[in-house]
């Protein structure tokens, strides 16, 4: 039996863009043992996805690559003997995996010339700006040289663990919407008179609601402030746990948010989504994935270039503030 090796260290939403493509593989190769190297902290996304035969979750410092640290683990990977590895992350970490895995086919994702630790790493090279913008088709565009073909249903899809079904329904509390109001960056955020301006006009249906943002400091001094403009509301408590954070979001209805990683998670559990499209990077890359009523889009945004890489908007008119609480409530009332 051969075995294939697949890499990716990105971001959490990013995660889920790569799943497509592990399917891709295994329908291509499926007599192989399918491998997933990923972030520790990333690897609940992948848990209960049956084709993917072992995940190797390893443990991650941004910023930080201990190799004498990882040796054990290296060695462990090493001893698997893949036939074929691929770097969809094409970062250098993912590189050094690549390298150290011992296949001698190994596939990486680059974003411009190739440096040395990629020229070494890796002996098929594909540039990123030879392939699709849309995340989940980049992936499966870099394995076109495997021979492998685009599925039918490029639609990401993930299962949230069963055994943490009871405690998701006892931390949501009945609640059937959720409005994460935090991201990573404050340029993403919709301003929180807008978010209140549309909990207001929600009227009765407003008690269906649970409040949440990400874990950092900043993300959650915003659900503090909100509590003080409505003392009322219900605030999810801080889930630092991804499995269960997958299992919560799989007892909703409905999610709305700015940040990119609850609503792609959500969308790939088939919970709707609605989300707050406005800086330049997500309306380019994020939103096309979504249907016009899953989304809303803000007004032209100008922060782009070297603009794009500032945490807050450098405009005068946010495109985020753009954004009108009753499009939200339009696409809220669909059936």
């Amino acid at each position: 039996m051969k075995k294939i090796l697949a890499i990716q260290f990105k971001y959490f939403g990013d995660a889920v863009f790569l799943i497509p493509s592990l399917l891709a593989i295994k329908e291509k190769f499926p007599d192989s043992e399918l491998h997933l190297l990923v972030a520790k902290e990333i690897s609940p996304v992948f848990n209960n996805l049956k084709y993917i035969d072992k995940i190797w979750a390893v443990p991650r410092k941004r910023g930080k690559f201990n190799l004498l640290e990882l040796l054990p683990f290296i060695k462990e990977l090493r001893a698997c003997e893949f036939d074929r590895v691929v770097d969809f992350g094409g970062n250098d970490r993912g590189a050094i995996f690549s390298f150290f895995s011992g296949s001698d086919i190994r596939l990486g994702l680059i974003d411009a010339s190739p440096k040395i630790l990629q020229r070494i790493c890796y002996t098929t090279r594909i540039s990123s700006s030879s392939l699709p913008k849309n995340y989940v088709l980049k992936n499966l565009s870099l394995l076109n040289s495997w021979g492998v073909q685009k599925p039918k249903n490029t639609d990401p899809q993930i299962i949230s663990n069963t055994h943490l079904k009871k405690e998701a329904k006892k931390i949501l509390k009945g609640k059937s919407i959720i409005f994460h109001l935090g991201t990573s960056q404050p340029k993403k955020e919709w301003p929180l008179k807008k978010w209140q301006e549309l909990y207001i006009n929600l009227g009765n249906s407003s008690a269906e609601v649970a409040f949440s943002s990400g874990n950092s400091d900043r993300e959650r001094a915003l659900l503090h402030d909100f509590k003080k403009l409505e003392p009322n509301i219900f605030v999810l408590p801080m889930v630092r746990d991804l499995d269960l954070y997958l299992a919560i979001l799989n007892e909703a209805e409905l999610v709305i948010s700015g940040d990119t990683a609850p609503l792609h998670f959500s969308h790939a559990l088939g919970v709707k989504v609605i989300g707050l499209f406005g800086i330049y990077g997500s309306k380019k890359y994020a939103a096309p994935l979504y249907s016009p009523n899953e989304k809303v889009m803000g007004a032209s945004c100008f922060c782009i270039d070297d603009l794009e890489h500032y945490e807050t908007c450098m405009n005068k008119k946010s495109c985020m503030q753009s954004i009108k609480p009753n499009q939200v409530l339009r696409l809220m009332n669909l059936k």
